[in-house]
Parts: structure tokens; sequence; C-alpha cells
């Protein structure tokens, strides 16, 4: 499946890269440090929510290749588009339920081929009135499996048939021979259900690029660009109606002015990454504020190398790269405060934990020793400066990150002397996430760093690292694998990780891709970035992190005591 770029400090999708547990409905219970997370207070009707946001979207094209932000799904996607299956916290779990506009739990079969009957809810209408049909689940899978630059075809390609019963009835059939583990994200939080009525004959991204005023979910949005985007209720939604009159998502882009704008009470929420400043306040303590943090999250931060490129194409000097780095230093240093302090060992993030091995990449501790035995071994030799030679060119690359992100920029001081004591000279060129992600979109990079989210709790690593999902020709450039990357042994335990129905099968081959991935050193997992919640204390309701779906996973259930 898809991931979705997690604000400035996101990587890839669909590294927006996606995930869900497909085959099991739960995932590990998220383990939070803090408290309280939710509120049994009474939830008031009316006021107006202000939230600082820390990314504007691209576009509202949400399987287009400009959906990619996880801050646009958070504030519109997952508040006006009706989806199959919704992620959501019950009990400190994170599971996949039915979403509002299904009748209920679809009807799996697996033989003779791979079948999913969707009852639609009798109720369900578009804001205009127009009843939510099996039409618009006809044309989601065509515009997903044959329309122009998407994003993330995972899932759709296969689909044999959508047939309609009746208008209310769903009938997805896979071809023969063909199946997808992951079919819970169908119509999910990747791509949701579009309207055929309104869509159908146009130019989807054109009609979608600059925000849309229709909605099939509890909310409208308006987007005022480089201002904010507005949710008012849908007065036509036939779920529980949200409480709030208006909740505002200000766009403020910079951590720290976000932070000063709730302290300061321009602001009733935040969810900001976790940069130094924060993590300091939270242990020190906020006035009239609510906080908890999560470790077990849907968000890895990592080193991305782009293996098309040297000198990343080679293997044993991404080895020796992996050798070089303190990662437990590092992440103690950043995260300590916060109970965080061993690095990532896996490039799945610990929410889907049981579809990986944990421990993949322990091995990559400081050892001089060898990486002087990878670089010699691979034709390298030491230059009097320090720096490692071969053919005339030095060890040298540059890094890019997202200029004027602290915590970013403290990893790339961190490591950068790391690396110069063991013979490479990395240079830091940051610049903006709009241009970092179209450099990475054309291989225009040679590693980065960033951190990439799941959209669901659904496992798997094809997505985004497969050789098939390299964007080219072939896939109308819409490959989600931006780091070039190519292991015949590691795509095959990847693709029955999305394939197979065996879940025992699935868990056993995601390990063993981990291992092999491991071995080639295809990125640096560092860190697993830990959510932070800050709310006023005036803001009520079963407020709680999800680490999928965000902090406003569940926002029509908010209030906001005047």
């Amino acid at each position: 499946m898809a991931r979705r770029f997690l604000g400035a400090v996101a990587l890839f999708s669909a590294l927006s890269l996606v995930f869900a547990a497909c085959g099991s409905s739960g995932s590990k219970t998220p383990a939070s440090s803090s408290s309280p997370v939710t509120s049994n207070e009474p939830v008031p009707d009316g006021g107006t929510l202000v939230i600082g946001a820390e990314q504007e979207p691209d576009c509202f094209d949400w399987v287009g290749q400009c959906g990619g932000s996880q801050w646009g799904a958070w504030m519109a996607q997952l508040q006006t588009q009706p989806m199959a299956f919704r992620t959501v916290v019950k009990d400190g779990n994170v599971v996949l339920e039915p979403g509002k506009v299904l009748a209920g739990e679809p009807k799996f079969e697996a033989e003779p081929v791979q079948k999913i009957t969707y009852e639609i809810a009798p109720d369900a209408v578009w804001s205009d009135g127009v009843p939510i049909s099996c039409a618009d689940f006809q044309y989601t899978v065509d515009e997903v499996a044959n329309g122009k630059g998407i994003y993330d075809r995972t899932g759709y390609t296969d689909i044999d048939t959508v047939t309609c019963p009746t208008d209310k009835t769903v009938v997805v059939t896979y071809k023969k021979g063909k199946t997808f583990a992951g079919w819970k994200q169908l119509f999910a939080s990747a791509t949701g259900i579009f309207p055929s009525h309104l869509l159908k004959g146009k130019d989807r991204d054109a009609e979608l690029k600059n925000g849309y005023s229709w909605s099939g979910g509890p909310w409208f949005a308006k987007w005022d660009k480089n201002v904010s985007i507005t949710l008012t209720p849908n007065p036509r939604y036939w779920g529980d109606k949200p409480h709030l009159d208006k909740v505002v998502f200000k766009f403020q882009p910079d951590t720290a002015a976000e932070f000063q704008a709730f302290k300061s009470h321009q602001v009733d929420a935040i969810y900001p990454q976790a940069q130094i400043e924060v993590v300091d306040a939270i242990k020190q303590g906020l006035p009239d504020a609510n906080t908890a943090y999560n470790s077990e999250t849907g968000s890895i931060e990592a080193l991305w190398f782009n293996l098309g490129r040297a000198p990343f194409d080679s293997k044993p000097f991404r080895q020796a790269i992996g050798y070089s780095i303190d990662r437990d230093a590092l992440v103690n240093k950043l995260f300590g405060e916060l109970g965080v302090s061993k690095a990532a060992n896996s490039l799945n993030p610990p929410v889907v934990a049981d579809y990986s091995n944990p421990d993949a990449w322990s091995y990559y501790q400081p050892n001089q020793d060898k990486v002087d035995e990878l670089m010699t071994g691979d034709g390298w030799t030491k230059g009097d400066d320090g720096i490692w030679e071969k053919d005339g060119k030095r060890a040298e690359f540059t890094i890019v990150t997202t200029a004027g992100n602290k915590l970013r920029e403290l990893t790339e001081q961190i490591i950068q002397p790391m690396l110069k004591q063991a013979g490479f000279d990395m240079k830091i060129k940051n610049t903006t996430l709009d241009d970092l992600l179209n450099q990475m979109s054309v291989g225009n990079y040679q590693v980065t760093l960033l951190g990439q989210t799941l959209t669901s709790i659904t496992p798997g690593l094809c997505s985004v690292l497969c050789t098939e999902n390299i964007p080219g020709p072939e896939n109308d450039n819409s490959g989600n694998n931006w780091s070039f990357a190519s292991v015949p042994d590691a795509d095959v335990q990847m693709r029955i990780v999305d394939t197979s129905l065996d879940d025992d099968a699935r868990k056993e081959a995601a390990a063993k891709a981990d291992d092999i991935l491991a071995d080639h050193n295809v990125a640096l997992p560092l860190d697993p970035m830990p959510d932070i919640l800050i709310w006023n204390k005036k803001v009520v309701g079963p407020i709680s992190d999800n680490p999928i779906e965000g902090m406003f996973w569940n926002i029509d259930q908010w209030g906001i005591k005047q």
C-alpha cells in the first residue's frame, strides 16, 4: 500500500510511504507515556476550534501524485471522503473497522477467486443528496487502476470486475490466480471513495487539485491557500453530527512558531513534530494544557539512499555507512527525555512490528574495522585528508532534508562528524519539502533524511521498495520506489506480504524481507518518530493518538468549553 509524507518530517508515500494489518483486525497496543489522552467531560455543542497545522497540502486529489501529504489527509480527506474501512483506536488498540458508508463487515471469499461483497449503508448520501452507490466504487477502481498520474495502484490493478447487483451492493472480484492480502485497504484511507456523478468523464486531477465543494463525510473542507483549511458540518451526513460549528486548521509550517502560537493561545491544539524545544517543554510542563506522547507509532525516520546513483549504487559503500553511525547515541540525544533511546532496526514502523524483524538492522553499530574492510574490498583507499578515494573521486556525498527543521538539522550535525571520522565527507544542502519531493521523484538526490508514515495498519514494503515500483514509463511514472532499489530476493518476500492470505506466511516473509533489505542496507532506519499531542484544557472529547490517522481522526466528537 501507499505511504504518506508526514509534514516537513515525513518521507515516502507511498513515504505518503501506507500500511494496514490486512488479514488481521488490529495491531499492537500503542504505548503512550503520558496521561490523560482522553477527556471524560461532557462535550458541548458549538464553538470554533483553531489548530496549528504543520503542512499545507499540494492538492485535494488524494489518489494523485500530488496527494502525498499526510497533513492533507488528516485535515481534509478523512473528514470529507467516505471510506470502506477506518483505522480507529478502541480500548488502546489500533484496529480496522468498517466505515460509516458500509452497512456492516463486507463478505470476503477466497475461493475459487478472491471476491469481496460490500453492502452500502441505505442512508449514505453525498452532500448534494445523491445516494452513495456502487457506481462510485466502480469509478474509484477504474480511476486508480487506469487513470493518469496515480500515486499508488497497489491492490487495484489485479481487480477483474466490479459489479452492482443493486445500487447499494458492490462485488469486487479479482483476476484468477491474483490475491490481495490488504483488501481492507481498498476504498480506505489511501484512496477513499469518489463521487462518480460529479467526476466521471472529467479530468479528475484538474477537478480536485484546488479543493472541492462536495462531501461524503461529517464535514465540508474549504481550502484558503497559504492560510488555512476550514471544516464546517455537512448537514446531509447520515452519521452522528459534529459538536463544533467550525474547525480551522491554520497553516504554521515552522514548529517553533506553531508552539509559540499555542502558548500564546492563538491556537487550541497542535500535533507537532518531535522537536527539541517541544520535548523540553513537555518535560517542564505546560500550563492550561494536556499533553500525551506515543512511541508505538506508524512513522520511521531514516536515511534514504538513492540506489540508482553513485556512490549509493554500491552495496559495500551503503553497508560501510551503516557501520559508521552510532544510531543509539543519536536517538538518545534526540528523544531520550521521552524514553526513546534505542534506534529503530526495521523500516516497518512499530505499529506493524509483528510483520517485521525488529532487529534486522541491529548489527549496524559503529565499527571502523568493518568500514575499512568493506571500503578497501570495494576498491577505495584512504586519502591524505582521511577521506576515502577511488578512481580519482572522494567518498563525498550530499544529504538533503527539509530546511528549517531543527530536529533534522541537529541529526545532520550529529552524524556528519561520525561519518567524517569513518572517512566520508557528507555535505548538507537542505531545501523546501516541495522541492525535495520533486527531486526525489526523479532520482535527483543522493541521500535524504525523512520520516515515512503509514496510512493504514496493513504491513508491506513492496509499494516503496519492489523493483516494479521504480518510477518509469511502464507504470506511468507513478511508482513509489523513490529509492530506485532493486533487490530481487527481497521482491519475492515483499510480494508474499502483499498477496498471501496466510497470515503466518506473511509474517515470515516480512521478517525475511527485512533481513535481506538490511543486508543490502537500502536505507538506514534511525528512530520511530514519537507522536506528540498538545491541547488546551478547554478542548474536550475522546482525544487520543491514532498512529495511522493522526490526532484528529475523530474530531467530529470533540468540543470546546466556552
